[in-house]
Order: structure tokens, then C-alpha cells, then sequence
């Protein structure tokens, strides 16, 4: 739990939400398990038609090796922040023009604040 507290904090500051608990982090599970996991694998080195979504807090854009990224992706120099998942969750298309991902995105953002807490778990 101490491991995970900094992001679950970050995200909580970042997105104007209160303090992520255990429960926000498991309803961010149930969402993705929902919404995500049909295209992203959580598992260290398995990508299906998305990449692996294992250690994506702060890892920089388009780096997991073995997965082909659209040119628009590539070309995403920034780090996946609590912020800038926010950002490309609420409208990964519109955020960033001709990236592969074909979801619409996840309105709300209490939805997107728990997804991220949930995200910020899967690390080493």
C-alpha cells in the first residue's frame, strides 16, 4: 500500500478528487476490467491490440518494447502523469489526432480518477 499511496495521492491532487482510497482503486479495477482489459494487458511484456498498461504511471509515451505505436503516438514525447492520463482518457482520439485507439473515452471524471489510481498500483 505505501508503494502505491504517492501515485494514489498524485492523481487525487492532480484531478481535484479527494484522497484515492482502496475502494476508489478497486471501482478504477471493476472500470477497466470493463472498459480496458478487452484491448490492454496489465501483465509485465503482454500486449494485445494496445500495449501493456503494467507500470504506465510515469513511464514515457510509445517506450514498451515489442508493440507498434501509430506514427501519432511516437511522435508523444511526454510521460504518462496523472494528469496527462487524465487528459488522453477523457478523449484519446481528440487528445492526440491519429493514434490507433479507437475508445471514445471515459466522461466522467471520477471514472478516469479511480482508472488512474487503479493504474498507478501496477508497478514492480
Amino acid at each position: 500500500m505505501n508503494r502505491i499511496l504517492p501515485y494514489a495521492v498524485v492523481a487525487s491532487f492532480v484531478l481535484g478528487a479527494t484522497a484515492a482510497s482502496a475502494s476508489d482503486v478497486a471501482a478504477g479495477k471493476e472500470i477497466f476490467g470493463r472498459t480496458c482489459q478487452n484491448c490492454h494487458s496489465v501483465e509485465v511484456g503482454v500486449n494485445k491490440v494496445g500495449p501493456t498498461l503494467w507500470d504506465v504511471v510515469g513511464r514515457q509515451a510509445a517506450s514498451v518494447p515489442d508493440y507498434v505505436y501509430s506514427a501519432a503516438m511516437k511522435a508523444n514525447k511526454s510521460t504518462w502523469t496523472p494528469a496527462n492520463l487524465d487528459e488522453y482518457l477523457a478523449d484519446p482520439r481528440g487528445d492526440l489526432h491519429g493514434v490507433k485507439m479507437f475508445f471514445k473515452g471515459l466522461p466522467e471524471p471520477k471514472d478516469r480518477a479511480d482508472v488512474i489510481a487503479y493504474l498507478a498500483t501496477l508497478r514492480p
